[in-house]
C-alpha cells in the first residue's frame, strides 16, 4: 500500500507546492508598481545624472545610487571588492594631425576628419592616388577589378552604382546596401593591399578628436580619412565635379593620379574606467546556481550643451532591475526566498559597444557555467508607434528560441499564468534588418552559453535624442512588462532543472 502510495503523495505535495509559488509570485509582483517605478526613474534620468555616460561624473553619480540601493534592500556584494567592478576603458584620442596636398593645407574638421580609433600614427608623403570608384567589391560589381592599389593611397565616393529606373545596383531599392556601408568599403580597400582609404563625402561628419571606447586592447588601425570637394580639387582640377557627378548617376569613375599629399598623424591612448554595479540575493537548495536579471544604466551624457537623459534607455531597465530587486528581497525577508541565488547587475558602456557586459563575461565573478537564464532589460516604458497589435498591453521579447529549447515554452506559460501580455517575436528572425539580438547585454551572456531572454518596447521618435524624459514614459504598460520579468525570474529562479543548453549559438 505504501508503495503504490507514494506517487500519488508526491504528486500532491508538487502540485501544492505550486501553487503555494504561483501565490507568492503574485503576491511579491504587488511590490513593483507604476508610482515606485516613476520615483526611482525621475532620480535616475534626472538632470544631476547628466545623462550617465560612461566613464563621466554622472556614470559614477548613477552607479553610487545603484550600489546604496542594493545595499540598502539587502543585497551581497557581488564583485570581488564590493559592489562595483571596476574595469578599464580605453580610449583612442586624436593628438596630432597635419594633412597638405600640394602645398595646401587643410584643417580637420573643416575638410578633413579622421575616427582616431581607426588611426595609426603616420608620417609620410603619398605620391599616387587611385580612384576606385565607390570603392565596392560584390560578387556582381566590382569597383577593384583590373585596378592596382597595393601599398597605394584609395579614394573612394560614398554611395553606390545606380539602375537605370535611379535604384541602387547591389539592392535594388532606393536604400544603400550593406556593401555600400563605409565600414565594407574600408575592409574591401584594405583586403586588396591599400596602404591608406580617402573617402570623399560632399559634407564631411566632423567625427571628433576622441574614438570609440573598448576594453580589450587593440592593433593598429587602417587609416581613412574623410575629405571635401577642396580637397579633390587640389589632387586634380575638376576632380570634385566628376566625383559629384558619379554620385549623381552612379556611373564608376577609376583613374591614378600623381600628386603630393604630406600626412602627419597621432594618436594617445586614454586610459579612464567605469563599473558595473552587482548585487546577489544567495539562494537555499540551490544557491550555487543563478538567475541574472540585467539591464544597462549608462547613456549618451551631454553633447552640446544638451543632457540626453535616457529615460526609457534605459533609464527604464536600470528601474525594473531594481525594482525586481526590492521584490525578490522582501520575498527573502519574509521566508519566501528563491531556491536559486539572484544577480542583480547593472552595467556600464553599453552605449559604448556592450562594453560592461564584455568585460563581465570575460572575467566574470560568478560560474557563467551555473548560470540558468540572463533576463536583459533594455527599454520597457515607451510604446512603439508602429506596433500593430493592443498597444497597452505588448513586449518584444527576443532570444528565447536560441540556445535553450526549454525557454520559449516556459516562457509563454508564465505569461499566459500570470501577465496575459501579447509577446511579439518578430526581432527573432535571423533576417530581420535591425539585429536587435546583437545589439544589448544579453549577448555578450549568450556569446557565453548563457540562455536569455532581452524584453524591450521598440524604437520610438525619441530613442538617442535628448528629448527621451521621464514624462514620456507610460508607466502603467511598464508596471505590466516588469511584472513579467519578476514572474519569469521567479519561476527561473525556483524550479527544479537549469535550463537545457541545447541549441548551438548562431
Amino acid at each position: 500500500m505504501r508503495k503504490q502510495l507514494l506517487p500519488v503523495v508526491l504528486a500532491l505535495t508538487a502540485s501544492v507546492t505550486a501553487m503555494a509559488q504561483d501565490k507568492n509570485a503574485a503576491k511579491y509582483a504587488e511590490i513593483i508598481t507604476a508610482a515606485d517605478l516613476k520615483a526611482k526613474l525621475s532620480i535616475i534620468a534626472g538632470a544631476e545624472m547628466q545623462g550617465r555616460e560612461t566613464t563621466s561624473p554622472g556614470q559614477r553619480k548613477a552607479a553610487a545610487f545603484i550600489e546604496n540601493h542594493f545595499k540598502t534592500i539587502g543585497l551581497k556584494p557581488g564583485a570581488t571588492n564590493g559592489y562595483q567592478q571596476l574595469y578599464p576603458v580605453y580610449e583612442d584620442s586624436l593628438a596630432q594631425i597635419a594633412f597638405s596636398v600640394n602645398g595646401k593645407d587643410f584643417k580637420f574638421g573643416e575638410d578633413i576628419s579622421i575616427n582616431p580609433s581607426s588611426l595609426t600614427d603616420t608620417t609620410a608623403t603619398i605620391k599616387e592616388v587611385v580612384l576606385a570608384g565607390f570603392g565596392i567589391k560584390d560578387s556582381i560589381y566590382d569597383d577593384y577589378k583590373d585596378l592596382d592599389v597595393k601599398g597605394k593611397c584609395v579614394l573612394i565616393a560614398d554611395g553606390e552604382p545606380k539602375l537605370e529606373n535611379g535604384n541602387y545596383l547591389l539592392s535594388g531599392t532606393n536604400k544603400l546596401s550593406r556593401a555600400g556601408n563605409l565600414r565594407a568599403k574600408v575592409m574591401y580597400a584594405r583586403a586588396a593591399g591599400a596602404a591608406m582609404v580617402l573617402v570623399y563625402q560632399p559634407r564631411i561628419m566632423n567625427i571628433g578628436r576622441t574614438g570609440q571606447m573598448y576594453v580589450n586592447a587593440r592593433a593598429g588601425g587602417f587609416n581613412t580619412i574623410l575629405v571635401t570637394a577642396k580637397v579633390l580639387e587640389a589632387i586634380t582640377p575638376g576632380l570634385s565635379k566628376d566625383a559629384d557627378t558619379m554620385i549623381a548617376t552612379g556611373h564608376s569613375l577609376s583613374a591614378n593620379f600623381t600628386t603630393a599629399i604630406n600626412l602627419t598623424l597621432k594618436k594617445q591612448v586614454l586610459t579612464l574606467q567605469s563599473s558595473n554595479v552587482i548585487g546577489i540575493l544567495p539562494g537555499t537548495d540551490k544557491k550555487d546556481e543563478y538567475v541574472f536579471v540585467t539591464g544597462h544604466y549608462d547613456h549618451l551624457g551631454i553633447n552640446n550643451g544638451q543632457i540626453y537623459y535616457g529615460a526609457d534607455d534605459d533609464g527604464s531597465g536600470t528601474t525594473s532591475v531594481l525594482e525586481i530587486a526590492q521584490a525578490f528581497a522582501k520575498a527573502k525577508a519574509q521566508g519566501h526566498g528563491p531556491r536559486r541565488s539572484m544577480v542583480f547587475m547593472t552595467v556600464s558602456g553599453e552605449e559604448k559597444g556592450l562594453l560592461g557586459s564584455e568585460y563581465f563575461t570575460a572575467h566574470p565573478t560568478i560560474d557563467l557555467s551555473k548560470a540558468s537564464v540572463d533576463l536583459n532589460i533594455d527599454m520597457v516604458g515607451r510604446i512603439d508607434p508602429d506596433y500593430k497589435g493592443d498597444s497597452t498591453n505588448y513586449v518584444y521579447v527576443i532570444g528565447e528560441d536560441k540556445l535553450s529549447s526549454d525557454l520559449l515554452p516556459i516562457s509563454d506559460s508564465i505569461n499566459k499564468t500570470y501577465a496575459h501580455m501579447e509577446l511579439d517575436r518578430r526581432f527573432n528572425d535571423p533576417k530581420d534588418p535591425n539585429r536587435f539580438y546583437y545589439r544589448s547585454d544579453h549577448f555578450n551572456f549568450a556569446k557565453n552559453g548563457v540562455p536569455v531572454i532581452f524584453y524591450f518596447n521598440g524604437v520610438h521618435a525619441d530613442y538617442h535624442r535628448p528629448t527621451d524624459t521621464v514624462d514620456k514614459i507610460n508607466f502603467p504598460e511598464m508596471e505590466k512588462r516588469v511584472k513579467l520579468v519578476f514572474f519569469t525570474a521567479w519561476e527561473m529562479s525556483n524550479r527544479d532543472n537549469m535550463l537545457k543548453r541545447d541549441i548551438p549559438l548562431k
